[in-house]
């Protein structure tokens, strides 16, 4: 049956067999009936999506053009740009199913693991990295995971009831993370919630929800099951100071049944037990985390697992700039989904594809409204989150880069990541000590963690003169920059290599133009001066520094 609506063949050109698609808040909404059952995940995802467009009356945007989208995926996916050569092969690739093939082999590339390790240990326990806390036992842990693309349930589920040594057990660093205070496992508790169960509950800890029905025994219910948890610093002996030094952390499981005890705001002290959506727990069981891993992975009435549609909601937007959710963290009653059948959806297909992450980001990576381009017009200019509405996915979102994505960025653009040595642990080692500087520029006032390059004047010097730019822009023997410029051929083709390079495009007919004056006003003797300051505006434009 051909179900390719009009408007993907008006803009992709495409025929019977390409993904279709539909959107809209019940199945019966979305016009195809009992037919929507029928449909595969990556068709319902467009079904239901067009249908947001036809209820909202506006008309998508065009589909992207090559350049525009395979400089997006590697962004998404692999957590950098293109190299030169890596857009040149997809550019010149005619196959109808190049992106659908390039998809897969980012999925398998040790960007992929890299990108998503660096995502997810950031997630777990910040860029800078707590007291006592191992980053390397962290990402070691991710990277295993990644790599092996492990059930995202069980590695959710060893986070969240690790015990051990924090670098032979590196799961047991988020929960090190989170209880940098003597807090009784309340950091762990709001994080916890928030990070996998995509709830935040940690305004219960003192009051009722106000714009729903959790109530403050939620939240120490919650924490109930996490006050077995305790955390031993050893130390030792220096041998060459005589000092007592730092030598590694652990997490153990301690003594603690019956309740926890908490205040109301009108004084009245209550208890809580160890209860998780309505499902209570023995208090004396001997260790309350692996009776709160069993849970998370269980139905709860036939309905699909929070862990799944929290990690859901987190990858559509990673890869869309906005979740199905604002923020991705708080979903509930009060806070209803842009798209909630495409959210249960993906979640139901998630578990039954038992949780393999992969296949879940291949669906998302190969839905229609991942292609389309972030340009738009009068057909769908209300489509803007960034203003308060909500979603339609009607184009792309423009997103500034992740500081790591920007520093892999560079690297990939002057091919510098080609003259590393040594394996995993030697480049991460020297891609951490060229962070330092990234994170430290990324600050915010509140000594927080800024995510992204947001143009601050910090940010801005460091792109400006910072020691990664000026190695760069090196116009030394040797360098990208200077092998470019100085091999045979015309200015128009060394160009083109610099776009590519850079912005993975073409230069327009325009942008020739003005490359071709600068070249006049530096002279033949002066030309790759000139080359070198075109590079540098390349790498410090917005257009760099955005993934679109």
């Amino acid at each position: 049956m051909n179900r390719l609506p009009q408007w993907i063949k008006r803009i992709t050109g495409a025929s019977v067999g390409v993904s279709v698609f539909f959107a809209g808040v019940s199945m019966s909404n979305t016009g195809l009936g009992e037919d929507a059952a029928e449909l595969s995940t990556v068709e319902f995802i467009d079904a239901n999506i067009q249908q947001g467009y036809e209820d909202n009356e506006i008309r998508p945007s065009a589909v992207a053009g090559d350049d525009e989208w395979v400089r997006r995926v590697y962004l998404d996916i692999a957590g950098r740009i293109p190299t030169l050569e890596e857009v040149k092969q997809y550019l010149s690739d005619e196959s109808p199913r190049k992106k659908t093939a390039l998809i897969g082999e980012l999925l398998d590339s040790q960007d992929y693991v890299r990108n998503f390790t660096t995502i997810w240990a950031n997630n777990c326990i910040g860029r800078r990295t707590p007291r006592r806390v191992s980053r390397k036992g962290m990402e070691k842990f991710f990277r295993e995971a990644f790599a092996k693309n492990r059930p995202w349930d069980e590695v959710v589920v060893d986070i969240v009831t690790g015990e051990g040594h924090f670098e032979e057990n590196g799961a047991v660093n988020y929960t090190l993370a989170q209880m940098q205070m003597a807090d009784e496992a309340v950091q762990l508790t709001a994080m916890t919630t928030k990070m996998f169960l995509g709830m935040q509950v940690q305004c219960t800890q003192c009051h009722n929800h106000p714009f729903n029905n959790w109530q403050q025994s939620q939240f120490w219910e919650f924490n109930s099951f996490f006050r077995q948890v305790r955390k031993i610093e050893h130390r030792k002996v220096d041998p060459e100071t005589g000092r007592r030094v730092d030598d590694f952390s652990e997490v153990v499981t301690r003594d603690f049944s019956g309740p926890v005890f908490f205040e109301k705001r009108s004084g009245l002290m209550q208890v809580a037990f160890p209860i998780y959506q309505g499902t209570k727990v023995d208090p004396n069981a001997f260790d309350r985390r692996k009776e709160f891993g069993k849970l998370l992975v269980a139905a709860d009435n036939g309905e699909t697992p929070l862990i799944a549609k929290a990690f859901v909601n987190r990858v559509w937007g990673q890869f869309f700039g906005y979740g199905f959710t604002r923020p991705v963290d708080d979903m509930g009653p009060h806070n209803p989904a842009s798209h909630p059948d495409v959210l249960e959806r993906l979640a139901a297909d998630f578990v039954s594809s038992e949780y393999d992450v992969k296949q879940l980001i291949s669906w998302v990576a190969n839905s229609v409204p991942y292609s389309l381009t972030s340009r738009f017009g009068d057909d769908n200019e209300i489509d803007n989150p960034s203003a308060g509405e909500m979603p339609l996915f009607s184009h792309m979102y423009i997103k500034s880069m992740q500081a790591e994505q920007l520093y892999d960025s560079l690297i990939s653009a002057t091919n510098a990541h080609k003259s590393g040595k040594g394996g995993w642990e030697a480049q991460e080692s020297q891609r951490r000590r060229w962070m330092q500087q990234f994170v430290a520029a990324f600050d915010t006032d509140e000594n927080d963690e800024a995510t992204t390059f947001n143009g601050t004047i910090p940010q801005a010097l460091m792109m400006m003169n910072s020691e990664l730019i000026n190695k760069a822009v090196n116009a030394e023997r040797g360098s990208f920059l200077f092998e470019t410029v100085t091999k045979p051929g015309k200015d128009a083709e060394k160009l083109q290599e610099l776009y590519l390079a850079a912005l993975s495009r073409r230069p327009s007919r325009s942008e020739i133009g003005k490359a071709q004056k600068l070249f006049s006003a530096y002279g033949r003797n002066g030309k790759l001066y000139a080359y070198q300051d075109l590079f540098w505006a390349l790498l410090n434009s917005n257009e760099f520094i955005c993934v679109h």
